[in-house]
């Protein structure tokens, strides 16, 4: 069974950082593209950030190039958001995902989403 486990989050004043882990169980992960979603209440899910099996190349949304940095330790399994320089419109649930395309079927598993709340 398929597990993507998120830990981090929390409350943090604008200006802080925080640190997402996501944890994965029955995949590897250096076999699939890795990406962060978040949703802020009553909008839709946008993607944060998100880098590729392929050749490792990292994509950002413009809303945190130059503050978040994802990355992805293999020998743990493990993938990691860094968000630095927080600011309030940043609060959201962030999800982990990872994704794959293999002999033609499509592999895609989620987190269960982690609060991040950015106020003073």
């Amino acid at each position: 069974q398929v597990q993507l486990v998120q830990s981090g989050g929390g409350l943090v004043q604008p200006g802080g950082s925080l640190r997402l882990s996501c944890a994965a169980s029955g995949i590897t992960v250096d076999l699939y593209t890795i990406g962060w979603f978040r949703q802020a209440p009553g909008k839709e899910r946008e993607g944060v950030s998100c880098t590729s099996r392929r050749d490792g190349g990292t994509f950002y949304a413009d809303s945190v190039k130059g503050r978040f940095t994802i990355s992805r330790d293999n020998a743990k399994n493990m993938v990691a958001l860094q968000m630095n320089s927080l600011k309030p419109e940043d609060t959201a649930v962030y999800y982990c995902n990872a994704n794959r395309d293999f002999l033609g079927k499509k592999y895609d598993y989620w987190g269960q989403g982690t609060q991040v709340t950015v106020s003073s």
